[in-house]
Formats: structure tokens, C-alpha cells, sequence
């Protein structure tokens, strides 16, 4: 079983992951955003059922990014409190 140093260490590389995946999810909800607006201005005025799919479908994704991050950092917490406690 490895010690308490090496499982503190081993959550910190852990958690660091972690945190640049939060990071790569921001900036892809930002992208999606912005193509959302893009979408937005060079489809306004259409009632086209694609365009309505279109924005949902990314307005969606980028819901599911949020929850993503949130579940992530969740995840940080709870490895941050068990290494506290060690």
C-alpha cells in the first residue's frame, strides 16, 4: 500500500488533470457559444426547423458542458477533503 506523502501526491497530479479538463471544457463551451451567435446573426429571420434544431442542439451542448465542469470540480473536492484527512 503506498504511503501518505505518495497518495497526497498522487491526488494533486490527479486534481491538476482535472483542473486543466475544466479549463479545455470552458473553452469549448466558448466556442460553442460564439458559433451559436455566428449561427444566430447569419440565420436571423428564418423559421426553418434546422436553424430552431440548430440553436437548440447547441444551446444544449453547451448546458452539458456546465454540468460537465460542475461534476469535475466535484470531483476535486472530494479527492482534496479524503487527501485533508490523511
Amino acid at each position: 500500500m503506498a504511503g501518505v506523502e505518495e497518495i497526497r501526491a498522487g491526488i494533486a497530479m490527479a486534481n491538476e488533470k482535472c483542473n486543466a479538463s475544466v479549463a479545455a471544457l470552458q473553452q469549448a463551451a466558448q466556442a460553442l457559444e460564439e458559433a451559436q451567435q455566428i449561427l444566430g446573426q447569419v440565420t436571423a429571420g428564418s423559421t426553418q426547423p434546422e436553424v430552431t434544431q440548430a440553436h437548440g442542439l447547441l444551446a444544449e451542448a453547451v448546458q452539458g458542458i456546465t454540468g460537465q465542469q460542475s461534476t469535475i470540480e466535484a470531483a476535486v473536492s472530494s479527492a482534496e477533503s479524503y487527501s485533508a484527512r490523511l
